[in-house]
């Protein structure tokens, strides 16, 4: 009797221990949010740049995982114009022009300025904070970036024909964004649930940008056009 007691407990035990496993190994719920962006230039003509917007679900989530990319400086220009990133990021700015550049922000509380650098070198900084961060050249005027820095994992970039997926979404209620540097950004409240979220469609309206002079690092206007772009 004491012998099958025991033989008893044992499938007991191994059989609760089979059903936690079972709990803890079970994957997460997961789910997707797509739709599809518009950006609307005068006379209502579609933009050509609609890929250069950013998609993001601002709530809890989990904090996506450092990376680090680049944005070359090349022709006087940020390539790519725009990148999105997670907190603790690195961005490199890769110099490929025949001259120098100084690549800066004053984005509180994610500013920088890397100093004078030539063709071949680089400099790089490390984001550590979320928000929108506007990046320049302290030599070029007309150069300019940009560099959306998240705290959850759940954003994206659309495609050439605006369409965007927010993968491995967990179900619950987020405030969808959409910002684009020539429109005013786009939010709506939305609701996940288990099977995922479709048609999110949402229309940016870029027919009134007039593109705005920035300061240079030390907060004073750039040079005259005979000497802003001599290097």
């Amino acid at each position: 009797m004491q012998s099958i007691r025991k033989r008893w407990q044992f499938r007991t035990a191994a059989a609760a221990a089979g059903v936690l496993v079972w709990i803890v190994a079970a994957p997460a719920v997961q789910a997707q949010v797509s739709g599809r962006v518009t950006v609307t230039d005068a006379g209502g003509k579609p933009a050509g740049d609609v890929g250069n917007a950013v998609i993001y679900l601002e709530g809890r989530g989990p904090r996506g995982a450092a990376v680090k990319v680049e944005m070359t400086l090349d022709g006087r220009s940020f390539n790519p114009r725009v990148v999105v990133v997670p907190v603790g990021s690195t961005v490199t700015f890769p110099n490929r022009d025949p001259f120098n550049h100084n690549v800066f922000s004053l984005s509180d509380p994610n500013g920088f300025d890397l100093g004078l650098y030539g063709r071949g070198e680089s400099g790089d900084h490390r984001f550590r904070h979320p928000g929108l961060v506007r990046v320049y050249c302290n030599i070029h005027p007309r150069m300019s970036g940009f560099i959306v820095v998240r705290d959850n994992a759940y954003y994206a970039q659309p495609g050439a024909d605006g369409s965007y997926a927010i993968a491995n979404v967990a179900p619950g209620t987020y405030v969808l964004h959409v910002w684009h540097e020539r429109a005013s950004e786009a939010t709506l409240e939305i609701t996940v649930p288990l099977g995922g979220l479709t048609g999110q469609d949402v229309a940016l309206d870029a027919s009134g940008y007039q593109a705005a002079a920035h300061k240079n690092k030390y907060g004073q206007e750039y040079g005259s056009g005979a000497t802003r772009e001599r290097y």
